[in-house]
């Protein structure tokens, strides 16, 4: 009875304190002992997308726990690097590690056609991380970009676009492809 007891106090106790941390109780346990890997963006050159893509960086560290995305300092060496050109969107499928080198073009192509800006940079960041495309796709995937439609403005990449970038990122590094992925 006491041992009993003493396990549902225990439980209890980590999903509270998980709760008030704002972290699931599940997840929170799952994510003890990994280690986090941290990459560096440069938006030096992503002109008008800036605040764009600070909100896709804002999506996968929400989503993700063992991957942050944190801003280089300004002049240092980046491992994914922003651009804004007149093309179609297109990246570097990752997974790219620290000190390696990952390239995301944001394309006013797409933004000229009424696509998302937001659901854009999540998705081309996505590829930096290692995810495919998903096409076609529902608005409901992150990686079916522009399969999505126009009207999707979805930025949060699903279940198992989550577990993929946790499951590449966990224990021994994949090698990136470096192949570019253009999403049109």
């Amino acid at each position: 009875m006491f041992r009993r007891t003493l396990i549902g106090l225990l439980a209890t106790t980590a999903a509270t304190v998980s709760l008030v941390a704002g972290v699931p109780a599940q997840q929170a346990q799952a994510d003890v002992g990994v280690a986090v890997v941290t990459l560096t963006y440069s938006d030096a050159r992503a002109g008008e997308f800036k605040s764009a893509v600070a909100s896709g960086v804002a999506v996968w560290n929400a989503s993700v726990t063992n991957v942050r995305i944190q801003k280089a300092a300004a002049g240092a060496r980046a491992d994914i690097t922003v651009i804004a050109d007149d093309g179609w969107p297109r990246a570097t499928l990752g997974p790219v590690r620290p000190g390696g080198s990952a390239t995301v073009w944001m394309g006013r192509q797409a933004v000229n056609d009424g696509y998302s800006v937001v659901r854009i940079a999540a998705h081309e960041l996505g590829h930096s991380l290692g995810l495919p495309d998903i096409k076609p796709g529902p608005c409901s995937s992150l990686m079916s970009g522009s399969t999505g439609g126009v009207s999707c403005t979805n930025t949060n990449p699903n279940a198992s676009e989550r577990s993929r970038v946790q499951n590449l990122y966990a224990g021994a590094a994949t090698p990136a492809s470096n192949r570019i992925v253009v999403d049109d």
